[in-house]
């Protein structure tokens, strides 16, 4: 991706790194030695984050954050106190609530304007679950403390975008999910923002069937002719350019996928195993439907890989660029 040019009226960005026992400390200071241009916040304890650079033999030079400061560049971090010790590829589910808090600020200072957008790394689910915490994602958090009543999930890289209808929803509920309403309120949320944030005048949106062919006309499941194909019906009679369902295992063909600027997929397993064969460790998870910008690694948390150097910065620096790339298109007006 080409270097982002310095913008001294973007505000920073604000990144949390996830997990602290995971490997995003050890991608967050890994953006020190990035060529990314501009503020970057790491909301996150300190601590952490100079002994996991210590632990990988890096320099890590920063700044504390303060509203005030006038620099165009550079790390800064904002102290959030880690409440129990860290100790890399070990994650303690103690540390639930740290996370969800360093996710609260930065998704509070993107709505209250001091940060342009927010960045944030790997989580895990079932740490945070553990806690007594009911949480089933970053995008549902964020969709509850930003008041947003119907969040989108984009996966995207320089070559493919891929949206989903549901997200983290187990396989047996899918069926159930999928309504007409529920179709055409995710594409009009992903036809406005891929105008709006992405730029492109007029997406086409190709939209994957629910079952094995799309349903061969209801012989193979039902969901595809009673609520898909009058979802995108209703929608091209509304001006939007959308198209289907096609038959999933053939709309990811190279022929199919030169026809639309973006995929739909019906569930989290049928869009992203595919974006992320093509592109998993530069690949971006952008949230729409939301007020602020969010995106996101498109990674997790690889506890097994923590504090030994073998993280790859990839889809983090991705993510920044990202981000401060859809900054600077709601900036120019």
């Amino acid at each position: 991706m080409e270097q982002i040019r310095s913008i001294t009226r973007l505000k920073p960005l604000a990144v949390t790194p996830g997990d602290p026992a995971g490997i995003g400390p050890d991608i967050a200071v890994m953006l020190q030695a990035s060529e990314i241009i501009g503020r970057i916040v790491i909301i996150a304890d300190r601590n952490v984050l100079l002994e996991r650079a210590r632990v990988l033999g890096l320099e890590f030079n920063w700044r504390d954050y303060s509203e005030e400061s006038d620099a165009n560049s550079g790390i800064e971090v904002l102290h959030v106190q880690c409440s129990h010790p860290v100790f890399p590829g070990k994650p303690d589910p103690r540390n639930s609530r740290y996370i969800l808090s360093t996710l609260e600020i930065a998704a509070q200072g993107c709505l209250d304007g001091n940060f342009d957008a927010l960045v944030t790394g790997p989580v895990n689910k079932e740490m945070i679950r553990i806690s007594g915490i009911d949480f089933s994602g970053h995008t549902e958090f964020l969709a509850e403390h930003t008041q947003s009543p119907l969040p989108v999930m984009l996966l995207t890289d320089e070559n493919l975008r891929v949206a989903l209808v549901t997200t983290h929803l187990p396989l047996a509920q899918v069926s159930a999910a999928i309504s007409q309403e529920k179709i055409m309120q995710v594409a009009r949320i992903l036809n406005n923002d891929l105008k709006v944030r992405f730029r492109i005048p007029s997406p086409r949106i190709g939209v994957c069937g629910l079952n094995p062919h799309a349903g061969e006309g209801g012989t193979l499941g039902t969901e595809d002719v009673t609520e898909i194909l009058p979802a995108v019906q209703t929608l091209q009679n509304e001006g939007v350019d959308i198209e289907g369902p096609f038959p999933a295992d053939t709309i990811f063909t190279q022929n199919q996928l030169a026809n639309f600027d973006v995929v739909l997929a019906m569930y989290h397993d049928q869009g992203l195993p595919v974006i992320k064969h093509s592109a998993f460790g530069h690949a971006v998870n952008v949230t729409l439907g939301l007020p602020i910008i969010r995106t996101s690694v498109d990674h997790g948390t690889a506890f097994d890989i923590a504090g030994t150097g073998q993280a790859d910065r990839g889809s983090l620096i991705s993510a920044v660029k990202l981000a401060r790339n859809l900054c600077m298109r709601a900036n120019s007006g």
